[in-house]
This record gives structure tokens, sequence and C-alpha cells, in this order.
């Protein structure tokens, strides 16, 4: 289905239809972005995953497809300016604002100043949308609305809205984010040594910036179940870091074969590399001809478990993949589906299982050579592919998560065995989930070493990597590394 597409703005074009006379229907595209933001903001959805299905119910591919994945993750991104835009245009609070309407106006605000799709086709689908969503009330208020955020451009309005000082809030507008993340991630980069105090704000800027540029599909092809090369054939381009690692620039990645086979997955580099790095750390052998034991002790949903599982089969040894949900276990199993029959296949023992990972170290002691903590987290690594994530979470999450990642960790180490190591990692760079959960949990544990996590990673890395941070802990950064903001801390159980 056709729709109006963006062009490079020439005199504007202002929509003086009135509500009454428009198209009484907004065009499947939009309708469709529309269906999948209602399911953000009001069920909790994930954009991630509903948006594939609801491109699919709407039977939509290419452009309009395109379309649609913009319109969705643009608003979603920069839902933080176009609020301020909508409550300087609308001279009322966006809280006072019907929820469907709030969608329909940052909608409308995204395809005027972030796609430069004309203001008349924005404002005319948008009060359609409007008006099937609220009714003809409604849809005049957003006729209004979007007249008056068609009369500026998006540096103009950008001036207007945005806050010169503080810093934080200045940012926080500019670049749509929640205050309490800006300030979170400043004093992440100076924590973790990619910034220092004087030139914290420009690092900062930065990275907030790169949040929002969508995120290239990484995929790793699985060890000893497919090779680069064999994406590379179906039209991938070569990844920056990952041995493993390919670049899909456009397309379904579901339409590769080895993806849908599971021999391949879609997954971050800074993720793979992670993997890498653990499997790569020496360790005390055991008794003569006896495999290693992993543990993923946080396996769902199931990446870094499917990468993991390759390499233990690779390097003749035993895994299980941990995981509390028994939906996210099932994810796992999905995911390891064709390491599972190479393990039978081979006499290996790999074993997807459902548990408590906080009991694992008290039911099994002392039992595995390496063990992955990938702790819950925030995510505030990952806001380039889940934008929701910036709006969705609150200061009081670190709270609750905190002392989960502590038990976590602190089960992982004494699953362990003496001469073993422990991968902790997060999807985060916040100080309180990452330097102060190993600090804290090794306090009164003599018996771990921290190991430099920074020398693991570089040497799993193809490229040279730099920028890692002062050690021995290691972080990586989307604007720097153009990665999720992956963190890893690597721990040796003394013999």
């Amino acid at each position: 289905m056709s729709q109006d597409r963006p062009h490079h703005r020439g005199p504007r074009q202002k929509s003086r239809t009135a509500p009454s006379a428009r198209a009484r229907r907004a065009d499947v595209p939009r309708s469709t972005a529309q269906q999948v933001l209602r399911a953000v903001s009001q069920d909790g959805a994930y954009a991630n995953l509903e948006l594939p299905r609801a491109l699919r119910r709407a039977r939509l591919s290419g452009r309009d497809a395109g379309f649609a994945t913009e319109l969705t993750y643009g608003t979603l991104r920069m839902q933080g300016l176009y609020d301020a835009v909508i409550a300087e245009a609308s001279q009322r609070p966006v809280s006072k604002l019907d929820g469907g309407v709030l969608d329909v106006l940052r909608m409308g605000a995204h395809q005027v100043l972030g796609m430069r799709v004309p203001e008349h086709a924005a404002a005319d689908q948008s009060v359609a949308l409007a008006r099937a969503a609220a009714g003809q009330g409604a849809a005049g208020l957003v006729n209004a609305v979007m007249r008056r955020i068609g009369e500026r451009s998006r540096e103009e309005w950008l001036e207007l809205v945005t806050p010169t000082e503080p810093v934080a809030e200045r940012l926080a507008v500019s670049q749509s984010h929640p205050v309490w993340v800006v300030k979170a991630l400043r004093q992440a980069l100076i924590g973790h040594g990619a910034a220092t105090p004087d030139d914290a704000d420009a690092e900062l800027e930065e990275l907030l910036a790169a949040h929002n540029v969508p995120a290239d599909v990484s995929l790793v092809a699985r060890p000893g179940l497919a090779d680069v090369d064999e994406l590379l054939a179906a039209g991938a381009q070569p990844g920056r870091w990952s041995p493993f690692a390919a670049e899909l620039e456009s397309g379904d990645p579901g339409a590769l074969d080895a993806v849908r086979e599971g021999r391949a997955a879609v997954q971050d580099e800074g993720s793979q590399l992670l993997a890498l790095a653990l499997a790569a750390v020496p360790v005390t052998p055991r008794s003569v001809g006896a495999p290693e034991r992993w543990l993923d002790l946080c396996a769902g949903p199931g990446g870094k478990a499917g990468l993991l599982a390759a390499l233990a089969l690779r390097q003749g040894a035993d895994l299980v993949a941990n995981e509390v949900s028994e939906h996210r276990t099932e994810l796992v199993r999905q995911s390891l589906r064709p390491a599972l029959t190479k393990a039978r296949d081979h006499g290996r023992e790999l074993v997807v299982r459902t548990g408590d990972g906080r009991e694992v170290g008290r039911d099994e002691p002392e039992v595995y050579d390496r063990v992955l903590v990938d702790a819950p987290c925030t995510g505030l690594g990952a806001l380039r592919r889940r934008p929701e994530a910036r709006w969705r979470r609150q200061p009081t999450d670190l709270a609750g998560l905190g002392p989960l990642q502590r038990e976590l960790l602190a089960a992982g180490i004494d699953a362990t065995r003496p001469g073993g190591v422990i991968a902790y990692a997060t999807c985060s760079p916040h100080l309180s989930e990452t330097t102060f959960v190993v600090r804290d949990v090794l306090k009164k544990r003599d018996h771990v070493e921290v190991l430099d996590a920074r020398t693991f990673l570089a040497d799993a890395a193809t490229a040279e990597l730099t920028g890692l941070g002062d050690g021995p802990h290691a972080q990586l950064w989307p604007h720097l590394h153009g990665t999720d903001g992956m963190f890893l801390a690597l721990l040796r159980k003394k013999g």
C-alpha cells in the first residue's frame, strides 16, 4: 500500500483541510505502527517482538514495511523530544492527553521532524488515526497540534524546547533520554575510564546520539554448525570484531537458511566477544580425559548459550544451560536445537534445564570449570535495539536488580571449582550493576582473583580493540565500538 514518502524539505505545505473532509482511514503502514506503539505503551509489549508479528499480520514488505519500522522505532527513540514539542504545540502537559491520541501525535511529530514526510500528509493521516482511536473531537485536536508542529523545522523546535542548562536536562531533551539515564551514563563513562570529568559531557552526547541510530543486524555463525562464508554468500557483510560475525544491512535475517535452522543467529558482536573471552581463559585441567564442564547460569533467551554450546562442542566440553523461567527455558531449547542434536551424535552432554540460578552454588558446589553469569539488568547498554527500555526503566529498578545480581554472582562463584573461571556480564554500563556488584561480592572472598578482562576480550577480537577502560574489567560502548554497551568481569577461583 502506498503512502507519501519522505522528501527533502522545501516550502512547507500546511494542511488546511477540515478534519471531516480528510481520509476516513489511515493507510496500513501507519495503522500498523500505531498498533505496535499502543501495545508497547499500554500492554508493556516489546517493540522488537511485537513489530515483526504486526508486519506479518498486515502482510507488509519492502518499502511499506521499512516505513512502518522507522515510524515505530523512530517514534519510540525520540519520544522525549517529541513530548516536549507536543506540550508546546498543544499548550498542555502530555500527561493530560489521551494515551492513544498521544501515540498518534508522537507518530505525526516523527514523520514531520524525523522522516521529512510532507506536513499535509502527516497531518491527514494522523487525523484519520485519531478519529479511529478516539473520535471526532480528538481528530480536531490532532489537526490543530499537527498544524502547529509543521510551522517550525526540527532545528527551530530544538532551539525552542531544549533548556540550555543544566547539561543533563539539555541532553535529556535534545537526545531524548530520561534525565536519570543521562546522569547515570555520565557517571558510568567516568567510572569505567571512558571519559574524564573534563570531557565527559562531550563523550556523553556522542553516546546518547549513538543510542538514536538504528543498530545494524549482527549475525553469528555458530562454529561447527555454520561458517561466516555461508552468511556472506547469502548477502551479509563481514563483521568488525568477532571471527564468527557478519552484518546484515537489510532484509529479514529469518530468511537466511542458517538462521532459520538455528545454525546461525542474530547476536550483537559485543555479546559474541564475551562468550569467546570466557572460553579462552586458561583453567586448571581436570583429571586426564575428563571433559570440562561449563555452566550458563542465566541462559535465556539463548543467544550467548547458543554460541557457548558451539564453543563447548568444539573444545570437547559439556554445557548446562540454566534458566529460571519455563517459557525462557523453551526459548533456550529452541535456540540450541542444532547443538543439542550434534551433542547427542558425538556423545557430549548438553543440558537445558529450568532452575533458580541463586541455588546452583548450594546444590552443585565446585562442579564447573567455566561459569557465565549473564545477570538480569536494566538493559541500558542496548537502547539502540530496545528504544522503549529507556522510558520503561526507572531508578527504583536498580534496588530490585542489585540484590539479585549479587546473589547470582555469588552462586556462580560457589559453583565453580578451584582453578575455574567466572564471567560476570551485563548489558548495562551502570556502575550499580557492574563494578559495584563485583566489588561487593568479592569483599569477603579472598579465594577469588580478578583477571584483566580487557586482555581476553581484545585477544578474542579480529581487529585492534581499544577503549575498554582502565581495567581490570572491560566495558564496550555503542559510540566507540559499534556494539551494545556490554560489561565483562573475569574472575578466577584460586586453587
